[in-house]
């Protein structure tokens, strides 16, 4: 494109992805890492997550025209079909295996590959206790402590990539934190109930800390 990426909006980028492969090129490099960041937080599995990353990617080229018509939050909508395409494959893999025995061998696959970051300062143990965890909430649950804590993002893109009010993710982020403290709670054993407090401390991204916080 011969410019400075990183200054073209994403609509500038939509627009001229209709007629130059560059600027689609130029919004895969963009959210590519962000969406297998998340997708990989869901999955706990790299290969698991390359697949629906792509198929997301796919989705973009596909629905590109509408797009541009619609208008709208290119970042929301990715992250929107994105949790749609995780969830989907989640109930296919339900069909075959408890989500126990699965959070158990997606942790151990794991750890013998490169490793896959928690919040920020969380342990390794830790990281892989509360992901176990994080496997038992519900699909909504799952995608707002996702991008709440491992994305950073604010309650209010949470909020609109979900199709609602900041109030209804705050209402629905303290009932997921309540539910990873009892099931932790049940889990704990040397000092593993520290976990549940160490992700409530955590810093999100734009210095966000506060379960208040939108």
């Amino acid at each position: 494109m011969g410019e400075d990426e990183s200054v073209i909006s994403d609509d500038q980028l939509l627009v001229r992805a209709r007629d130059d492969p560059a600027a689609l090129i130029a919004l895969y490099r963009r959210y590519y890492d962000k969406i297998f960041r998340h997708c990989v937080h869901r999955f706990l599995d790299r290969w698991v997550a390359e697949d629906v990353t792509s198929t997301v990617f796919m989705k973009v080229v596909e629905k590109l025209p509408a797009l541009v018509t619609r208008g709208g939050n290119f970042r929301s909508w990715l992250y929107c079909v994105a949790n749609n395409a995780i969830n989907d494959h989640l109930r296919r893999t339900r069909r075959r295996m408890s989500k126990e025995s699965a959070a158990g061998e997606r942790a151990s696959l794991r750890r013998k590959d490169s490793p896959v970051d928690g919040p920020a300062g969380l342990r390794d143990d830790r990281a892989a206790l509360l992901r176990q965890a994080i496997v038992k909430l519900n699909e909504r649950q799952q995608a707002i402590i996702t991008m709440r804590y491992f994305d950073g993002m604010r309650l209010t893109d949470v909020a609109e990539i979900l199709g609602s009010s900041p109030a209804t993710v705050r209402s629905q982020l303290s009932r997921a934190l309540v539910s990873l403290q009892k099931w932790l709670t049940r889990r704990s054993r040397a000092g593993n109930s520290e976990v549940y407090s160490d992700v409530q401390q955590q810093p999100t991204t734009g210095r966000s800390t506060g379960r208040s916080e939108v």
